[in-house]
């Protein structure tokens, strides 16, 4: 356990902004994700410059000590229509084109994607990388205005990410799977169609993550597998007057889909 965490019961804040208005936040998950990926061999990280930092339409949330100087894990909804294609589409479209069509039909309703969640050794086993921040992303999801998700998913999340929701999509890629980001690892895609009423989530989620949307900024003690972690949570995403989702749906109209796709990059649920 990290020095500045308590061994007996840690306390973290879960903050939830737009990336583009707090960049030293989004430096330290740059930093804290990437460590964690080279970690277990995976070097392809997004881009260099990780493009998602200057994306109007990329929301983060981030899992960080209570005086801020230090960030434990963190996730972010991408939202279709801004300033790159979803993670999902970068990385699967030179396998399956027809990924472009799939984003393109939901995307005319609000679509985003669950991307880029990780925590640090520090925090591991207190559920901060698996259900909570899940939870916390699809809770927010209904403030950005989106009606529907994707994921892109190691063989390892897959529960989780049924547990809020998710359901495999089985119409691109081999019945829904890709071999990514390496050949001897596999990925699936997965959509959550109803963001609003979670009627495909199971209970204990659903009561949840609808208490986080009540109660968005709250703290609570929680509990996985007998280890308790108390969580200040700040998911009212500030600054929010100034997101439109309209202009980046016709955004997306307009020049998404034209992108340039020489390069496939990285980003993992």
């Amino acid at each position: 356990m990290d020095q500045g965490l308590s061994r007996e019961k840690p306390a973290v804040r879960l903050r939830a902004f737009r990336a583009i208005n707090d960049p030293v936040a989004c430096e330290l998950f740059v930093e804290g994700h990437t460590h964690v990926l080279t970690s277990i061999g995976v070097t392809k990280v997004t881009s260099s410059k990780n493009e998602w930092t200057s994306n109007p339409a990329a929301f983060v949330i981030i899992v960080e000590s209570l005086d801020g100087k230090k960030v434990y894990g963190g996730a972010r909804v991408h939202v279709a229509g801004g300033s790159e294609p979803l993670p999902i589409e970068q990385a699967t479209v030179k396998i399956d084109q027809g990924v472009v069509n799939l984003v393109w039909r939901y995307a005319q309703y609000g679509t985003g994607e669950i991307c880029g969640l990780w925590n640090s050794r520090e925090i591991a086993g207190y559920g901060i990388g698996s259900i909570f921040l899940t939870r916390a992303a699809v809770a927010i999801s209904t403030q950005i205005g989106l009606t529907s998700l994707f994921a892109l998913c190691a063989q390892y999340t897959i529960a989780m990410a049924e547990s809020v929701g998710y359901k495999q999509e089985t119409s691109i890629g081999n019945g829904g799977t890709f071999y990514y980001p390496k050949l001897d690892l596999v990925a699936t895609a997965m959509v959550h169609n109803d963001i609003k009423n979670l009627s495909t989530a199971q209970e204990v989620d659903r009561k949840a993550i609808m208490k986080l949307r009540e109660s968005p900024n709250l703290v609570r003690t929680e509990v996985l597998r007998k280890k308790s972690i108390e969580i200040h949570y700040e998911l009212n995403i500030p600054y929010l007057e100034t997101w439109d989702l309209p202009a980046t749906i016709a955004n997306a109209k307009k020049s998404f889909y034209e992108s340039d796709w020489s390069e496939i990059k990285l980003d993992l649920l």
